[in-house]
């Protein structure tokens, strides 16, 4: 299938690696440009290259921390008059309610909340006024159906939803849509962290802790980031234009829910 968007310039954050390489990947694909971001400047280096040599593609690198304004500002900078915009953050750390104090509250909205918000309200205007954008964020399958130990998450995540639904449906007449995709549990350095988190806890295996787990998604594993970022492409393509302000899962079925 064509999504015709050949010749199409991409921001997407976070993208050295995980979900938000998946994305990258996939849009290098259907030849988008791209202006990569991550905090860590060897790893983004290394898959920018290898999608330059992949796909023949321009990309752009940007090593900053998409939480702090001064992130904020050179990503900004560097995106220019971008076409889609995928929004992405490395999630804040597990704990318990008792745990958490007002700056850690901010941390978390900081990342998963109001740098999205920035960057949609640096970048969607010009989308606007050229017709056409895409607006994708990756948040989490909590917003659905919160996740007891992820209370940052499932508090910052759920900020950004009521914004989108609100801001979406008010861009959508001048060709701009933004969706939010919610993952799983996906075959990445998160899902590492989160099993790793269970080993600890329980005293089993890597492999236990990835059993059990598995079996609560009815798709019976993980997901993959190449599955992931080709849904992002499709929701950023020109056959996506009538899909407005919606969260969509990429769950394995792990949320149950009738709506």
């Amino acid at each position: 299938m064509d999504l015709g968007l050949n010749g199409k310039r991409a921001l997407v954050c976070a993208s050295s690696k995980g979900l938000g390489l998946g994305c990258a990947r996939a849009l290098a694909a259907e030849g988008v440009h791209l202006v990569m971001n991550a905090r860590g400047a060897e790893a983004l280096d290394a898959a920018a290259s290898a999608i330059r040599a992949e796909f023949g593609v321009e990309v752009t690198i940007v090593a900053a921390d998409v939480s702090t304004p001064e992130g904020q500002a050179a990503l900004i900078a560097a995106a220019g008059d971008v076409d889609i915009l995928v929004n992405n953050a490395g999630g804040p750390p597990p704990g318990l309610w008792s745990d958490w104090d007002r700056d850690d509250f901010i941390a978390a909205l900081d990342a998963n909340m109001l740098a999205p918000i920035a960057l949609i309200k640096a970048l969607v205007p010009g989308m606007m006024a050229r017709g056409w954008g895409r607006v994708v964020n990756i948040t989490s399958q909590s917003v659905k159906a919160p996740i007891a130990v992820l209370g940052l998450s499932n508090a910052a995540r759920a900020g950004l939803t009521g914004y989108v639904a609100g801001t979406s449906r008010q861009v959508a007449g001048k060709g701009v849509t933004i969706n939010n995709l919610l993952p799983g549990i996906h075959a990445t350095d998160r899902a590492v962290a989160l099993d790793t988190g269970v080993t600890k806890a329980q005293g089993i295996t890597m492999d236990e802790a990835k059993a059990q787990r598995c079996a609560t998604i009815p798709a019976g594993r993980y997901g993959t980031a190449e599955e992931f970022g080709a849904t992002c492409a499709f929701l950023c393509s020109h056959h996506a234009g009538f899909i407005i302000g919606q969260n969509i899962l990429l769950d394995g079925g792990g949320v149950n829910a009738t709506l």
